[in-house]
């Protein structure tokens, strides 16, 4: 962006309350589900109500007060939202943030998801490497914005631990493959190793899965759904977390572990790799319970491999600060205010900083 876009759009965020824009996010998931479209749709209002009047519902319809700019999460699942709002209000902007079942299938195989890439003025991905999954034509209007979450201060170790948890967080469905954690449960070899999974069962049969593999097998205890705070405790307390998903947009998991002073091993997927990085120690083949079981073999067993994962997982931690993603979103808002239709500065009020 330029230096004067910049100075602009400085003025727009910190000029008078005149300016106050209403934004409304729309999210399919709710508090309810705890799942990381809610907790993006929770966390962007909390940093947008700083400078404008934000709500979050999960539909949108002619019928209802047209906000100055929507906030789609989803492309598939919040597309008649989206296609509504833009129709209605085609001088308003939109922005559309990508999942990873958007990413990886559903913009490829749905025309509804493939048609609200086009409507949306910005599309939001988590992490770079979705970039590639775009069509090049509509790169342009792209932006990375990689979520963030508070860090945890490191659980201490004493060594003398009884048991080396090693958790995946995430609820029972397809997509995360959670066969796969079951599996590897059963192959890995370090005494001390527990695989606890924290997530609820949205797919039944995952979950008959999840509570025969408890009955048979000490190593791994189902949870079930705990509260957010209450899981993030959980996973600090762990040695290792492991994520096994098929597909992933920018796992809120991956960057919970890293900020807790957790290290993750990671399925060798695209959106994995963007938030862990290419050289990163810790993948396993998508799938692979053997693969995995060795890892975490070797994070229990080898202190150098698990020093290298934790400087690894250190070294990206800079990039999931609250501050960075909230000055990433409200400059992304700021800018498109600034290109709607009959946008003006304010010509009141002095600058001042409003950031929490």
């Amino acid at each position: 962006m330029s230096t004067c876009r910049r100075i602009i759009a400085l003025f727009l965020r910190r000029g008078s309350q005149a300016v106050r824009k209403r934004i409304l996010i729309v999210s399919p998931a709710s508090a309810r589900e705890n799942n990381g479209n809610w907790q993006t749709a929770s966390r962007w209002a909390r940093f947008l109500r700083v400078a404008h009047d934000v709500h979050i519902a999960g539909d949108w319809s002619p019928d209802d007060e047209p906000p100055d700019l929507m906030v789609a999460l989803h492309a598939r699942r919040s597309a008649a939202p989206l296609a509504a709002f833009t129709d209605a209000h085609s001088g308003r902007p939109a922005v559309l943030v990508l999942t990873g079942t958007d990413l990886y299938r559903d913009i490829d195989t749905i025309p509804e998801a493939g048609a609200s890439l086009g409507r949306a003025q910005a599309l939001v991905l988590l992490q770079p490497a979705g970039l590639e999954q775009l069509p090049c034509a509509l790169r342009a209007k792209a932006h990375v914005i990689y979520q963030s979450a508070p860090p945890l201060r490191p659980y201490p170790r004493t060594g003398t631990e009884r048991f080396a948890d090693i958790c995946m967080v995430g609820h029972l469905r397809d997509e995360k493959d959670p066969l796969t954690f079951i599996r590897a449960a059963c192959l890995a070899t370090a005494p001390r190793a527990r695989f606890v999974h924290v997530g609820g069962a949205l797919d039944p049969a995952l979950g008959a899965a999840a509570e025969a593999a408890q009955r048979e097998n000490p190593r791994y205890r189902w949870l079930g759904a705990l509260p957010h705070a209450r899981a993030r405790q959980r996973l600090k307390r762990c040695r290792a977390m492991a994520i096994t998903s098929r597909m992933e947009g920018g796992a809120n998991v991956i960057i919970e572990a890293v900020t807790s002073g957790v290290p993750v091993l990671a399925s060798d997927i695209n959106g994995n790799r963007g938030m862990l990085g290419e050289d990163y120690a810790g993948y396993f083949a998508p799938g692979d319970a053997a693969a995995l079981a060795r890892l975490v073999d070797r994070c229990i067993l080898d202190a150098a491999f698990d020093a290298l994962l934790r400087r690894q997982c250190a070294a990206r931690a800079v990039l999931f600060a609250p501050a960075a993603e909230r000055a990433a979103l409200r400059e992304l808002v700021d800018n498109l205010f600034l290109a709607a239709p009959g946008a003006h500065l304010p010509t009141t009020g002095h600058p001042h900083e409003h950031d929490a």
